[in-house]
This record gives structure tokens, sequence and C-alpha cells, in this order.
């Protein structure tokens, strides 16, 4: 199973770092109040990074690397060959193209287990 450490910019400018199973569907939380706090406060957000790390302990890891960096790296790291978001959005776009437009189910898919 995929992790990622994601980065989302906040309505005031500023970048808020996490990690997540399903960076889109986390993009979402957040602009709908059910992620943290400070995205709560400052929100909308918009997803601008994404890194796949290989589990739950290196996305921790990764997650508090990212943090401590000042705000200019974490700028540089949006623009950075590491940012997979093109990637993940376009997983997104396909992912809706499949969807039948009268029930907004996948069709021939049968999905189980959290998210």
């Amino acid at each position: 199973m995929a992790f990622y450490c994601y980065m989302v910019e906040c309505a005031n400018g500023a970048l808020y770092t996490g990690w997540t199973k399903d960076p889109i569907r986390r993009e979402k939380e957040h602009n709908a109040g059910r992620g943290a706090r400070y995205t709560r406060m400052n929100a909308p957000v918009r997803l601008v990074y994404v890194e796949e790390v290989d589990g739950h302990i290196e996305a921790l890891k990764r997650e508090l690397e990212i943090k401590r960096l000042p705000a200019p790296k974490k700028r540089l790291l949006v623009h950075s060959p590491a940012n997979i978001i093109l990637t993940i959005k376009q997983d997104s776009k396909a992912d809706l193209s499949e969807d039948d437009s009268e029930t907004g189910q996948k069709q021939g898919i049968n999905e189980c287990g959290a998210s």
C-alpha cells in the first residue's frame, strides 16, 4: 500500500505538511473542515506537493523532515522532480472518466477496504 507526504498551500499562503494514503481525498477533507485545525482556520487549501514513500514509518519520518525545512526550501520542493502531484492528479482524472455518469460508481470494479 502506498503512503504519501503532501503539502497544501493554505489561503494565507502558508504550506501545511502531512501524510496520507490518498492525497486527493485528503485535500478534500481539509477543504471540508475535516482536516487539521490549522487548515480549518486557513481554508481553502490547494494540494501543491505529493511525494510517495515506502511505508507508514517512512511517511512519518519524511513528514517531520519536511516540516523542519525553512519555507523557501519547502517552496523548492514544490518545483522539484520529487513532486509527483501531476501523476496523482492525472490518475484521479482517469479514475473519474471510468465512473458511470448516472451512478457515480466505477464500472466493473468492486472496491472494498479503507483508504
